[in-house]
């Protein structure tokens, strides 16, 4: 049986685990999955061999995460239009209270660095969250992976290689973010073209994420002209009772667009030289249905 100091040891390191599982898989029911069989293998435990708790619990997480993982990339699902991870409420509060660790994890959950993870082999995602999110130790990846360390040092040579050459550079000033975000808003619904077309980048893009059950982009828009008159057009399009909020999402500012009460879209920018270079948009109901408490 579970003693009362055991589950408070799980719930102690469940934020951990459950960053650790949905960096390793853009899914939040996924990773909400993930670290419930992880409750059940540490309720079972030999406590007898649990030597540091956080440890094993981080290797178990880990190691069902790649299973996981390994899953959803044999099944080889079909996905209608661009894809982008499920948005995940991030809101570090006082846990990290050093500026530069949270810029760290606050990229590592951006959206723009879980599309290029996506592109990553199971192994190489692993140690690169494992690594250059939570910081851990060559030695200690290793023995989360069963593998030798000059293994995981080639893997975490690869993976970081291969994020740095796909992944753009924008801006984390969270205060940017969202002061553009809020003009952005601002402009679209008011029509005002101009206006919007000032605060977008030339090269801007623009994914939209519907899964195929919503009306959004079938593939990515580019250029300032293309996605300021999409937005427009789109903006004139009311939602039915619609209402909005400010969120922290994937590290940075974002909007939720409800209808009543049904979280209907989310909206996020990145910044990059004081201009909005990407925008996202997810409007898979699947993927909203975590933010309708939030």
């Amino acid at each position: 049986m579970t003693t009362d100091a055991e589950i408070d040891v799980f719930e102690e390191h469940r934020p951990v685990l459950m960053g650790v599982a949905y960096r390793m898989l853009g899914r939040v029911a996924d990773a909400e999955d993930v670290v419930q069989e992880a409750w059940l293998r540490w309720s079972a435990a030999d406590r007898a061999e649990v030597r540091e708790p956080r440890a094993y619990l981080v290797r178990v997480t880990t190691r069902l995460a790649i299973d996981r993982l390994r899953q959803v990339k044999a099944r080889g699902e079909a996905y209608v239009g661009p894809w982008l991870p499920e948005p995940y409420v991030t809101d570090f509060g006082d846990t990290v209270p050093d500026t530069a660790e949270r810029a760290v994890l606050a990229d590592s959950v951006s959206l723009a660095v879980l599309v290029v993870l996506e592109s990553l082999s199971p192994l190489e995602r692993a140690v690169f969250v494992l690594r250059e999110a939570f910081g851990y130790p060559y030695a200690d990846i290793a023995a989360m992976l069963d593998r030798g360390e000059p293994a995981v040092r080639q893997l975490a040579g690869r993976a970081r290689r291969h994020v740095d050459e796909r992944r753009p550079r924008y801006e984390v000033d969270p205060a940017q973010r969202r002061d553009l975000t809020e003009r952005f808003l601002a402009a679209a619904a008011e029509g005002d073209l101009v206006g919007l077309m000032e605060m977008l980048a030339p090269d801007v893009r623009l994914v939209g994420d519907s899964g195929g059950k919503s009306k959004a982009p079938l593939r990515i828009l580019e250029s300032a002209d293309n996605v300021g008159r999409f937005l427009i057009a789109v903006a004139g399009k009311a939602v039915p009772e619609m209402s909005f909020r400010f969120l922290e999402l994937n590290g940075g500012p974002a909007v939720l667009i409800l209808s009543g009460d049904t979280p209907d879209s989310v909206f996020q920018v990145d910044v990059s030289a004081g201009r909005i270079r990407s925008v996202y948009i997810v409007r898979n109901p699947d993927k909203l249905r975590s933010l309708a408490s939030a």
